[in-house]
C-alpha cells in the first residue's frame, strides 16, 4: 500500500481498522491494540495501545498483547489483522469451541483456503512458550502454531478473512461492500 499505514486506509469512507473494530468489539469483553510507533495515532479509537518489547513480526505483537491481557486478569486474546474487515460475527465462538481439541487451547482461523494464522485465539499461559520461542530468534506463526497443538476453527467463507494488502485488493473490497461482487 506504498507504505502507507494500513489501519488508517480507508474502506466506505471509513478506516479499515474501524470495520475490524466493528466486528470484533461485540465478540470479546475488550480490544487491545497491538502497534508499533506512535500510539496517539489510535486515540480515536479508543483502546488502548501495547508495542512490542521486541519488535520480530506479529507474533512480537502477539506477546506483548498476551502480557497486557495476563495483567488485565484475561485467560485469552484473539489476534487479527487490521486489514481483514469482513471477520466472522461467531469468530470468538468458534474459536473458543475449536480450541477445546488443542491440548494448549491455541485455535487458528481457516478456510478452505488454508490455515488464517494471523486470526487466532491465544491462551495467555502460552506467553512463556512464545517468549522463549522469540529469544531463539524464532518468529514465524505457523511454525510456532504446529508445535503447540494449535486446533482449527473451520470457516466456510474465505473471504471473511480477505486480507487488504494492494490497491486492488482494497477496490475488490470496496465491490464487496457495495455488493457489486
Amino acid at each position: 500500500m506504498g507504505g502507507l499505514d494500513k489501519a488508517f486506509l480507508p474502506l466506505a469512507g471509513r478506516p479499515l481498522l474501524a470495520h475490524v473494530l466493528d466486528r470484533l468489539e461485540p465478540q470479546v469483553d475488550r480490544v487491545l491494540i497491538s502497534a508499533n510507533g506512535d500510539a496517539a495515532r489510535f486515540a480515536g479509537f479508543g483502546c488502548p495501545v501495547v508495542a512490542d518489547a521486541l519488535p520480530q513480526g506479529p507474533l512480537s505483537g502477539v506477546l506483548a498483547a498476551l502480557t497486557a491481557a495476563a495483567g488485565l486478569g484475561a485467560t485469552h486474546i484473539v489476534s487479527t489483522a487490521c486489514d481483514t474487515p469482513f471477520l466472522p460475527g461467531d469468530l470468538v465462538p468458534q474459536l473458543l469451541l475449536a480450541s477445546e481439541a488443542s491440548a494448549e487451547g491455541l485455535a487458528l482461523a481457516a478456510t478452505a483456503d488454508g490455515d488464517q494464522p494471523a486470526t487466532a485465539l491465544w491462551p495467555v499461559a502460552i506467553a512463556p512458550a512464545l517468549a522463549a520461542f522469540l529469544a531463539i530468534g524464532e518468529a514465524k506463526v505457523t511454525r510456532f502454531t504446529a508445535t503447540h497443538d494449535a486446533a482449527r476453527a473451520h470457516f466456510p467463507d474465505a473471504r471473511a478473512f480477505l486480507n487488504l494488502n494492494t490497491p486492488e485488493d482494497l477496490a475488490a473490497a470496496e465491490a464487496l461492500l457495495r455488493g457489486a461482487a
